[in-house]
C-alpha cells in the first residue's frame, strides 16, 4: 500500500509524477497510453476509470499520470491518490514477470545484443536520469542494424519537447559510440 511522498509537476503541464515511499515495482516499468493497453493491470485499469485521464506510466518509486487537459489537477489528484495508495507494493510482483519483459531481444546476434547493452548502459548514465526526473521515460522497442526505435514513456509520451530536440540530441549522444545510428520515436 504505497503512500505518496511528494506530487511533481513536470515539463508536460498534462502530466504529474508522482513519488512514493515505496515502490510499485522492481525495475519494471508499466506504460498504458489507453485503458485498452492496462487490462491486465489493476492499477493502470483504475486510473484509467478516472475521467480525464489519459496514460498512466510506473515504475519503481514513482508514477505519472497525464489528463487530456481538461480536469482540474487539485480534483484530479485527489482522485487518483485513492487507487495509488490501495495498490499493491513491488513484493507482489513475480520473477517471471520480470524475465519475460527483457526476453524481447533474444533474436538479436551476439554482436548486437552487445551494441544494445552498450547503448542502454549510454542511455542509463546520461538519458533516462533526466526523463525520469520529469516524469518519463525512453523505452527501446527494437535494434535493427544501425535504427534504434524507441518509445517515450510517461509525461515524456506526450510532451512537444520529446520528439523534436531530446530524441536528436539521444541520437547525437548515441553517435560518439555508434557513428551511423538513426534514432526514431514509435
Amino acid at each position: 500500500m504505497p503512500k505518496i511522498a511528494e506530487i511533481e509537476d513536470t515539463p508536460n503541464p498534462n502530466a504529474l509524477k508522482f513519488t512514493l515511499q515505496e515502490p510499485l515495482t522492481w525495475g519494471m516499468s508499466h506504460s498504458y497510453e489507453n485503458a485498452g493497453q492496462a487490462e491486465g493491470d489493476e492499477l493502470a485499469r483504475a486510473l484509467f476509470a478516472i475521467e480525464h485521464v489519459t496514460n498512466v506510466f510506473y515504475v519503481d518509486r514513482w508514477l505519472t499520470v497525464t489528463q487530456d487537459g481538461a480536469a482540474e489537477w487539485k480534483e484530479l489528484v485527489r482522485k487518483i491518490a485513492v487507487p495509488l495508495r490501495a495498490a499493491p507494493g513491488a513484493g507482489a510482483q513475480s520473477a517471471a514477470t520480470v524475465a519475460a519483459a527483457r526476453a524481447g531481444f533474444d533474436h538479436l546476434s551476439e554482436r548486437d545484443r552487445d551494441r544494445l547493452d552498450e547503448i542502454n548502459l549510454l542511455l542509463d548514465e546520461q538519458i533516462r536520469p533526466y526523463l525520469q526526473g520529469d516524469g518519463g521515460d525512453l523505452h527501446i522497442l527494437e535494434l535493427d542494424g544501425d535504427r534504434l526505435v524507441v518509445h517515450y514513456q510517461g509525461a515524456c509520451g506526450t510532451c512537444p519537447s520529446s520528439i523534436s530536440g531530446t530524441l536528436r540530441g539521444i541520437e547525437n549522444l548515441l553517435r560518439t559510440i555508434e557513428p551511423d545510428i538513426e534514432v526514431v520515436a514509435a
